[in-house]
């Protein structure tokens, strides 16, 4: 790796597969399969002399098999798990992560979770990593306010909001523009319909089930921006361009989730908070808890509550250019500096006793 670190990954394991819709036996028997593979192979290495320093996994609940963690703690490797969605997954940390020495935390909200549970954790940011070529400035700008991400509940009426009052932004992603496809209907049969929903509750509670099935009856249709708002089909490359050149690049941090209500939903650092000043943006995003230990609010990055502040802070920053360009400058300089994968892994071998991970 780029931070002096060598990455190696167990061959021929589809860690995915165990995140897809199983039987509790085909679980069983993919969990089986994978981590004794996974055990012979770090076999072999330690008897070819290659030494590892830690066993790094990114591993929902399911796919956790604690009597295989374990064998690979006895050998001496300390097992770091990454879990990025924990406030929106879980009400609290899963019986089966207590089978890490550590948990990579990247939500400042989550750390309550963790602590509450008494299981060794690690706030350190989203690992992000971006080529080279764009850890510069752009040469110019485009006179263009933009969000690229999918529509939801709750950016749509935010982004609507904020047109409405008089920020012309540009979004780009998927279900911006309605479809006859939204409405079709392709429910499942009543069995599985019936175990879903018990499996909802299990997960989100009696309360999210009740939001569930309130906002299933809700008859208002979400509003959609104009038509002139919303990009084309946007490219990796066209993504990156406009991600980095936009006059101002927007993030949004609230995420649906029925554990919380639309009115007070649910919000915690994206992945693009650290991307996009990696790559030179003039970012502006959704204030979230945690924001203000990665930057230095107002200087690096600049922030908004409701859709009447995104809207002045888009009309503020477009109308000053020498600040936009402070924002780019800064903001590239702490996320590249401070935010890289290898600043996390110094804090992750740290935190379980080992010098150096080679």
């Amino acid at each position: 790796m780029e931070a002096g670190h060598d990455l190696v990954e167990v061959p021929n394991v589809d860690w995915a597969e165990g995140c897809t819709p199983l039987s509790k036996s085909e679980l069983t028997a993919w969990r089986d399969r994978t981590w004794t593979v996974t055990l012979s192979w770090i076999q072999r290495q330690l008897e070819c002399g290659r030494p590892i320093n830690l066993f790094l996994s990114y591993l929902y609940p399911q796919q956790v098999e604690a009597a295989a963690i374990q064998q690979i703690q006895e050998i001496g490797i300390p097992c770091v798990n990454f879990f990025c969605d924990n406030v929106r997954e879980f009400a609290k940390v899963p019986f089966e992560f207590h089978s890490f020495d550590l948990h990579w935390v990247p939500e400042y909200e989550a750390i309550g979770m963790y602590r509450q549970a008494g299981v060794r954790h690690c706030l350190a940011p989203m690992p992000v990593w971006v080529p080279a070529k764009w850890r510069n400035l752009p040469p110019s700008e485009i006179d263009q306010i933009t969000f690229i991400g999918s529509s939801d509940e709750l950016r749509r009426p935010l982004i609507c909001d904020a047109i409405q009052r008089g920020a012309p932004i540009k979004v780009g992603g998927a279900g911006w523009i309605p479809s006859a496809s939204d409405h079709h209907d392709n429910r499942p049969k009543f069995s599985r319909r019936l175990s879903n929903q018990f499996d909802f509750i299990r997960r989100s509670g009696v309360s999210g089930w009740a939001r569930k099935i309130v906002r299933k009856a809700d008859s208002r249709v979400l509003p959609a921006p104009p038509a002139e708002n919303v990009l084309p089909k946007i490219t990796n490359t066209e993504y990156i361009r406009l991600t980095r050149e936009s006059k101002i690049t927007l993030g949004i941090n609230r995420v649906p989730t029925f554990r919380r209500s639309r009115r007070k939903p649910l919000t915690y650092s994206r992945l693009r908070d650290l991307e996009a000043p990696m790559m030179g943006a003039c970012y502006l995003t959704e204030w979230t808890a945690g924001l203000e230990y990665l930057y230095e609010l107002g200087e690096e990055i600049e922030t908004y509550k409701t859709a009447a502040e995104l809207s002045e802070k888009v009309r503020l920053l477009t109308h000053d250019r020498d600040r936009r360009w402070q924002l780019r400058k800064r903001g590239q300089k702490r996320a590249l500096t401070e935010h890289t994968v290898g600043k996390s892994l110094e804090k992750i071998a740290a935190a379980v006793g080992i010098s150096a991970i080679q």
